[in-house]
């Protein structure tokens, strides 16, 4: 690894790469990070257009949508934590980071105001929707799919669907859904399966996803929708400071997961018999139980190279874990898309290969162990309550900037005789 980056370089660094609910700082090294990282200042480009912060009008939807999923109470005196001992469901918990960052102590915002909080996140929720910039739909899909009939064929599944039906019968009814057509509402719908059997129904609504996978093309796009990071599910490594931390870590390559996949995610069974043999290699098929949890956060803490090959679908938890063990992620796949990229440059702190050159024989291996140490260093955390930079904040920011899009699309339809005419 390299030297240590002086302190201010430190923050500027930490405080660019904030992730979900959470903080993430990472990087290769101080030699080889450009300029404008290491000067990075914290007014991002967006809020240079605007001095105030988002407003945000959220949904007062009965418990049953959201906190209710985790035998919490709705009190409005505080927010509940994230249950202990949820494995997997956390991955895909975005929704429930993004109604915490709104929950607190909400204020009135009168109309015009330029002026927010001079710390805190860059988004304030509002108690008048006439008020506000966008509108948040805080019921948590994805705990949904999780928690009722997640093998899809469980007589459960039908209080998921239910959900979704009344839901929509709720924006339905909402003068500001009608308004704009649901353009200026947001989605959360991060599990590929969340909102499997009315999403089509939002397609005009701003979506929070994974990536695009099992997303129709014409209800989820990358201009109108925010790709959000997976939350960690492997505990954060905070006291990782050996005097020689590559030379301490004895393994080249680490993967811990599920080798069967569809999809893409076939390349990981190709994988796993091109692993075979070496030494400095663990490529090990397992489940995301307790333990396997706690076995996966013991290997990446011990590798320098984690492997985040396509699943399911293109993106996974996996390379937020690596992350977060300071691992250097080896991202495997032809299609993926990830959050925040047009304030994060991932080949700054990762290494992409395509399907093609990952299963070249030898030709991955050959490149990591040629790979120079001193390029080699990176970090990732977690917080609550959100915080100013972090991703949460992130999140709301990208929402901002798709408000040009949404208020053209809802301008020209309030005018237009023939929409699309164009098409």
């Amino acid at each position: 690894m390299a030297a240590k980056l002086s302190v201010a370089a430190t923050v500027a660094v930490s405080f660019l790469l904030l992730l979900i609910p959470a903080s993430l700082f990472f990087f290769f090294s101080s030699s080889s990070l450009p300029a404008r990282l290491l000067s990075f200042s914290p007014c991002l480009s967006v809020a240079s257009a605007s001095d105030r912060p988002l407003k945000v009008y959220m949904y007062d939807l009965p418990s049953r949508f959201n906190l209710a999923m985790l035998s919490a109470s709705d009190s409005h005196l505080s927010f509940p934590p994230w249950p202990d001992g949820s494995g997997v469901k956390r991955q895909h918990s975005v929704e429930y980071w993004m109604m915490a960052s709104l929950f607190p102590q909400p204020r009135e915002i009168s109309r015009g105001d330029k002026t927010g909080a001079d710390d805190g996140i860059r988004v304030v929720r509002v108690l008048n929707g006439d008020d506000a910039d966008v509108f948040f739909v805080p019921f948590f899909s994805s705990l949904s799919f999780n928690v009722h009939g997640h093998n899809m064929t469980d007589p459960d599944t039908e209080i998921d669907r239910q959900l979704q039906v009344d839901l929509l019968e709720i924006l339905g009814n909402s003068k500001f859904y009608q308004r704009s057509a649901g353009r200026d509402h947001v989605v959360p719908m991060h599990h590929p399966n969340a909102f499997r059997f009315y999403r089509d129904l939002l397609n005009s609504s701003m979506l929070v996803v994974s990536d695009f996978a099992r997303l129709p093309m014409d209800v989820s796009y990358l201009r109108k929708d925010i790709v959000a990071p997976y939350v960690h599910v492997v505990d954060s490594f905070l006291d990782d400071d050996p005097s020689d931390p590559y030379g301490s870590r004895p393994t080249l390559l680490f993967f811990r997961g599920r080798t069967v996949r569809k999809a893409e995610g076939i390349v990981r069974a190709k994988l796993a018999k091109m692993m075979k043999g070496f030494d400095d290699v663990h490529f090990e098929d397992s489940f995301a139980t307790g333990e396997g949890i706690k076995a996966s956060t013991e290997g990446m803490r011990k590798s320098k190279f984690c492997l985040s090959p396509a699943g399911d679908t293109p993106s996974s938890c996996r390379l937020f874990d690596a992350i977060i063990s300071h691992c250097v992620p080896i991202i495997i796949s032809d299609r993926i898309e990830l959050p925040f990229e047009d304030e994060i440059d991932y080949t700054e702190f990762s290494l992409f290969f395509s399907v093609k050159e990952a299963l070249t024989p030898s030709y991955l291996l050959g490149q990591l162990r040629n790979f120079p140490r001193e390029r080699w260093l990176h970090h990732f955390e977690f917080n609550y309550p959100a915080q100013k930079g972090d991703a949460v904040d992130l999140i709301w920011q990208q929402v901002r900037r798709k408000l040009p899009d949404v208020n053209l699309s809802m301008h020209r339809s309030r005018r237009l005789k023939i929409p699309d005419w164009w098409r």
